[in-house]
C-alpha cells in the first residue's frame, strides 16, 4: 500500500480594515521652491561628474586587478612565470655587472652601480619564498607583480643615468621588462606600467633638455607598448576562451542533453558527499523514479511526443522539491532524486509528492511512476545504495505502479 499525504487547501486570508485617509491637504514640509525634475534635471553636474569619476577608477582596478588565477593549473602558471621572470631578472643584472666591469663607459667600475647589480642578483630569488600560489588568487599577486616591474624599473633608470642617460645601451633592459609584462599581465598592466616606464625615463633622463636619442627612445617605447599591449589582450581572450570552453565541456558532460538537468555520472559524484554527510547527522534519501506507461506513448503518439513527456517530468519533479535537492536523470525513463530529509519532511511525504507530480503531468498519456526510496547511511557504499533505491522501485513496480515503496528489510 502506498503512502498518500493528505493535500490541504490554501488557507483564506483575512485582512483587516483600511486606514482611513485624513481629510484635507496635508502640506507639511512643502515649500515653494522650484527643486527641480528628479527625473532629469534632478542630479547636480558635479555628482554626475563624481559618478563618472567612480566609474572610471571601478573599470581600471577591475583591468589591473583582475583575477590571475581561479584553479590550480592557473596558479602553476603563474609560479612558473614568477621563475622565469626571477631567471631574466638575475640574467639581467649578472649581464649589467659585467659591463660595468669590461666597458670603457661612465659606468666603469662605477661603485653604486656594480652594488645594486649585486643586490639584485642576491635578492631576487627570495621572490620565490613567497606563497606564490596562493597570492595569484587575489588581489596580492598583481600587487606583487606591479611592485616588482616598478622596482626593476627604477634600477633600470638609475643605472641608465648613471651610464651618461640616454646614451646608454641599459636602458634596452626597459623592452625585456615590457616583454615579460606582456607575456601574461593584462593589457590594462601592461598600458599602465609601460606608460610609467617612459614617463620616468623622461622625467628622469629628459630633465636637462630631451636629446634625439631621448625622444626616439621614447616614441619607439610607446609604440612597443602598444604592441604588447595588443598582444597581451590577445592573449588574455583566448584565456577567457578557453575558459569558456572548459566550463561548457563539464557542464555538458554532467548535463543530460534531453531535459537539461543533471545526469546519472552527476548524481555518482554527489553521492558520496551525501554519505559522508550521514555521519554527520544529515538525513538524505534517493529516489529512484521510474515511469510506469511510458513506452505506450512513444508508440502511439511517437518519440517526439515521448521527449516532450520526459522533459516535463523532469521540470515537475525539480519543482518538487528544494534547489538544494538534486534531480537526475538516469537514462530513458528513469529519474532520480537525491534530497535532505526531517522529521517534518519524512521520506514518504517526499516520494508522495513525486508521485503526485508525475501523475499530474503524464495524466493525459496515462503515465505515472513507480518510486523507490532509500534512506542513505554512514559509511555505506555507492553501489548499495542504488541497488536498496532499484529493488524498492521493482516493489513498487510489482504492486501495480503509481505508488512508492521502502527497500524490503
Amino acid at each position: 500500500m502506498p503512502a498518500t499525504t493528505r493535500a490541504t487547501g490554501p488557507h483564506p486570508l483575512g485582512g483587516g480594515p483600511v486606514k482611513g485617509i485624513p481629510r484635507g491637504d496635508d502640506r507639511r514640509g512643502v515649500t515653494s521652491t522650484y527643486s527641480g525634475d528628479r527625473r532629469y534635471g534632478g542630479t547636480p553636474a558635479g555628482a554626475r561628474d563624481a559618478g563618472a569619476f567612480r566609474r572610471l577608477l571601478g573599470v581600471l582596478r577591475d583591468g589591473l586587478y583582475r583575477p590571475l588565477a581561479e584553479d590550480d593549473d592557473r596558479a602553476a602558471y603563474w609560479v612558473r612565470h614568477v621563475r622565469y621572470g626571477v631567471l631574466l631578472t638575475e640574467i639581467g643584472a649578472v649581464a649589467v655587472l659585467v659591463y660595468a666591469l669590461f666597458t670603457d663607459t661612465p659606468a666603469r667600475h662605477h661603485p653604486l652601480l656594480m652594488g645594486m647589480s649585486a643586490l639584485v642578483v642576491v635578492t631576487c630569488p627570495a621572490l620565490l619564498l613567497l606563497p606564490l600560489a596562493d597570492m595569484v588568487r587575489d588581489s596580492r599577486g598583481p600587487t606583487m607583480f606591479y611592485l616588482w616591474t616598478l622596482a626593476t624599473t627604477g634600477v633600470i633608470l638609475l643605472v641608465t643615468w648613471i651610464d651618461g642617460g640616454a646614451e646608454s645601451p641599459l636602458d634596452a633592459l626597459l623592452f625585456l621588462t615590457v616583454t615579460y609584462m606582456a607575456a601574461a599581465y593584462p593589457p590594462y598592466g601592461v598600458v599602465a606600467m609601460g606608460s610609467l616606464m617612459t614617463g620616468g625615463y623622461v622625467a628622469l633622463l629628459g630633465a636637462s633638455g630631451v636629446s634625439t636619442n631621448a625622444a626616439f627612445f621614447v616614441a619607439v617605447m610607446g609604440a612597443f607598448t602598444l604592441i604588447c599591449s595588443m598582444a597581451s589582450a590577445n592573449s588574455w581572450a583566448a584565456h577567457d576562451r578557453q575558459v569558456q570552453l572548459i566550463s561548457t565541456q563539464r557542464t555538458l558532460a554532467a548535463t543530460d542533453p534531453l531535459t537539461g538537468i543533471p545526469n546519472r555520472r552527476t548524481l555518482i559524484e554527489r553521492l558520496p558527499l551525501a554519505v559522508a554527510d550521514a555521519a554527520g547527522g544529515r538525513r538524505s534519501v534517493v529516489c529512484v523514479v521510474d515511469l510506469d506507461g511510458f513506452k505506450a506513448v512513444n508508440d502511439r503518439d511517437g518519440h517526439a511526443a515521448g521527449d516532450a513527456l520526459l522533459k516535463a517530468v523532469a521540470s515537475v519533479l525539480g519543482a518538487a522539491v528544494r534547489e538544494t535537492d538534486t534531480v537526475a536523470r538516469l537514462g530513458g525513463d528513469e529519474f532520480a532524486v537525491l534530497a535532505d530529509v526531517s522529521d517534518s519532511f519524512s521520506r514518504e511525504v517526499l516520494a508522495e509528492r513525486l508521485r503526485r507530480a508525475v501523475a499530474l503531468v503524464g495524466a493525459r498519456g496515462g503515465v505515472t511512476a513507480s518510486i523507490g526510496v532509500a534512506e542513505i547511511v554512514a559509511g555505506e557504499d555507492v553501489a548499495d545504495l542504488m541497488h536498496r533505491a532499484d529493488a524498492a522501485m521493482y516493489l513498487a513496480k510489482a504492486a501495480g505502479g503509481d505508488r512508492f515503496a521502502l527497500p524490503s528489510v
